[in-house]
């Protein structure tokens, strides 16, 4: 099962993180700081899977790679590969290089919504879904395409809305 994705960028400030297991803001804060120090101090040209047990508990596992300015990170248990992991770590970021064409740190920042959406596709409840980006894109899409349809409905009717009490 997968505990948790973060995306942080090279400051360590979270810009997307999500937990499966339910925790308190104030440990999920703790937990955010700690993955970012860990990362922090590893040098480049070490492997990028990591033993976390002293974070996350026992049989806990990180994987993350660094892009550009982000941090993407997925935390999980021996149940999961860790090879697959960053699989799905590389599948997250193309799909999202085809969201936001070359995705970037302000993307994440001020498209929120639509982060969620993505990761919700490939990830929910901890399970893996979807591993395939295109699969993922015409889901987005079909949500994309729904919201803006619900967006055009007015609650109103005509007749109605050009009424004046007098």
């Amino acid at each position: 099962m997968i505990k948790a994705v973060m995306m942080m960028n090279t400051q360590g400030k979270p810009r997307l993180a999500k937990f499966y297991d339910y925790m308190p803001v104030e440990k999920q804060q703790e937990l955010i700081r700690g993955v970012f120090s860990v990362l922090c101090s590893r040098p480049e040209n070490v492997s990028n899977f990591l033993e976390i047990e002293s974070l996350f508990g026992p049989d806990s596992r990180l994987v993350y790679k660094h892009y550009a300015t982000l941090y993407f990170v997925l935390v999980f248990d021996g149940s999961e590969n860790e090879l697959a992991m960053l699989d799905l770590i590389q599948v997250l970021v193309e799909t999202l290089d085809k969201c936001f064409s070359n995705v970037c740190e302000l993307d994440i920042v001020f498209n929120y919504s639509k982060m969620h959406a993505v990761l919700d596709e490939i990830v929910f409840g901890g399970q893996v879904l979807e591993t395939s980006s295109a699969e993922v894109m015409k889901a987005v899409e079909e949500i994309s395409k729904l919201e803006a349809a619900s967006n055009s409905i007015s609650l109103v009717p005509k007749s109605v809305s050009g009424w004046r009490g007098r």
